[in-house]
């Protein structure tokens, strides 16, 4: 036999509560925590340990018993959470109240348009950035080079530029010959591995 229980089935049968919020609020509030980090395991506890040593406990698994014996280890928990994760609402009220039409439609080209050809087209940033490290030039490579993995030159050396999740990936039937280049992305930028 297969079937599925809803959550809102599995709250039911576990006697808890269940709280409705106005749409898109609970999506908010998310977000905010998110950016806030409100409920990291720092500022409440691992609740992947902290749960089965409650189960352990030898008290009966009632939601009271759970949220007495939450409390009593992490007494200002709910409180520290909920005041990271409010004044990151109150920066979402404040950015929300900046955003017309005319910025939506500058994010939405951004997007498309500016962060799609920065992102997908790294090889040319790459091998540009190399090139003025070594104090030559560059240029990408032909459709015919490129056939054979060659992205691109610097100088008169011819390089592959792949992602670093590259090394560790079943190659199939690929077999690159040339140097290469793998970069990785960080939150600010690239970080770049030129093979000797």
């Amino acid at each position: 036999m297969n079937y599925s229980i809803k959550n809102e089935s599995i709250k039911t049968y576990n006697d808890s509560k269940v709280f409705t919020f106005p749409k898109y609020t609970s999506q908010l509030i998310n977000w905010a925590n998110q950016n806030a980090q409100g409920t990291r395991p720092v500022v409440v506890g691992q609740m992947s340990e902290l749960f089965p040593e409650f189960m352990a406990s030898g008290q009966d698994i009632t939601i009271e018993n759970w949220r007495s014996w939450y409390f009593e280890r992490y007494p200002d928990a709910l409180e520290k959470a909920t005041e990271k994760i409010y004044a990151q609402v109150q920066n979402l009220c404040d950015a929300i109240s900046l955003i017309d039409r005319e910025m939506v439609e500058k994010w939405v080209e951004d997007l498309v348009i500016y962060k799609t050809f920065n992102g997908l087209y790294v090889q040319k940033a790459i091998l540009a950035s190399l090139a003025e490290k070594k104090g030559t030039t560059y240029r990408l490579a032909t459709p015919e080079e490129e056939a054979i993995g060659i992205d691109g030159y610097v100088g008169d050396i011819p390089y592959s530029v792949k992602p670093d999740t590259y090394k560790t990936m079943e190659r199939l039937s690929e077999t690159i010959d040339i140097k290469m280049i793998y970069y990785a992305k960080t939150k600010t930028g690239l970080k770049i591995e030129v093979e000797d």
